[in-house]
């Protein structure tokens, strides 16, 4: 087993504010390449061999291409069948991103208006203006690339043992946090208060679980698992391993189990599928989904 790398948030958060809104950036332009599908699956990056990536987008002609995080070299690379542009990311700010990214796009026939401007998070100065986030500590990235990939792995077993609908692994690049999504199939009651991206993504009763890397509230590397809507009495039920707990958020109540309660166990592996089989049967029989029409047959 390769072990986990500790992955400090602090030392490593301007690194981290600046790759999160890099993300954005190539996330607004997969949004704007790509036709809509429920729930924003429209809009996620997924993790490859090398990094992060769009996968298959289209340009306004049709022109197939995908955007790639390559976290082996360190470049920003966007590639179309018969031609590459490319691009290192080291200590670039986030305007030098974007400037580079949309010229590398222009050139080759591709490039797409976005709005200029970070979605979801505390940093407010438009792409095009932010000098600000410049740092890259490549040491750094590579490890989270490998306890992204590390809890991607983990999440697709997780996945296996479900046979209701369900989201990939994917990366949210407006939280950008690593994310599976369970439905019970049932439709959730219409959230007429909330904005349109959180209606369209509550639009049914999930458990979703993931990890982030910490942000300016959680200083630290996390696994999570909410349930929307949030059914009474949840948090009085039990969860797994005994470091797991419930912690408001201000918009519903957290599973969470630090990473480095898992990096530092005897089976990270099996340390990680407890909690997450054990938020999941938290949320599920709260809200009274049936678990056993749910289950899959590969479920150990």
């Amino acid at each position: 087993m390769t072990p986990l790398p500790p992955l400090p948030y602090p030392e490593w958060e301007q690194t981290k504010e600046t790759l999160h809104l890099w993300a954005q950036i190539v996330g607004k332009v997969k949004l704007a390449s790509s036709p809509p599908k429920n729930h924003w699956w429209h809009v996620p990056l997924y993790l490859d061999v090398r990094g992060l990536t769009t996968r298959l987008l289209h340009g306004q002609d049709g022109t197939a291409f995908e955007i790639r995080f390559d976290f082996a070299d360190h470049r920003l690379v966007v590639e179309t069948a018969t031609a590459e542009e490319s691009f290192a990311l080291g200590d670039l700010s986030v305007a030098g991103f974007d400037e580079r990214l949309h010229a590398a796009l222009a050139r080759l026939g591709l490039d797409v208006a976005i709005v200029e401007r970070p979605f979801g998070v505390p940093m407010t100065t438009p792409f095009r203006e932010d000098d600000e986030h410049a740092s890259y500590d490549a040491e750094a990235v590579e490890r989270f690339w490998h306890v992204l990939n590390w809890s991607a792995g983990v999440l697709e077993e997780f996945a296996g043992w479900f046979c209701g609908k369900q989201s990939p692994v994917h990366v949210f690049w407006h939280s950008f946090d690593l994310a599976l999504t369970r439905f019970s199939g049932r439709r959730a009651p219409d959230l007429t208060e909330a904005d349109a991206v959180t209606r369209e993504a509550y639009t049914h009763e999930v458990v979703s679980f993931g990890f982030w890397a910490g942000d300016r509230q959680v200083r630290k590397p996390t696994y999570y698992s909410y349930t929307a809507p949030e059914p009474p009495g949840l948090t009085a039920r039990a969860l797994s391993p005994a470091s797991a707990r419930w912690v408001e958020s201000g918009t519903g109540s957290l599973a969470q189990l630090p990473y480095e309660d898992v990096r530092t166990a005897l089976d990270p592996r099996a340390t990680l599928l407890e909690f997450l089989q054990s938020a999941y049967e938290a949320g599920a029989d709260a809200a009274g989904w049936d678990r056993g029409e749910l289950l899959s047959s590969w479920c150990p």
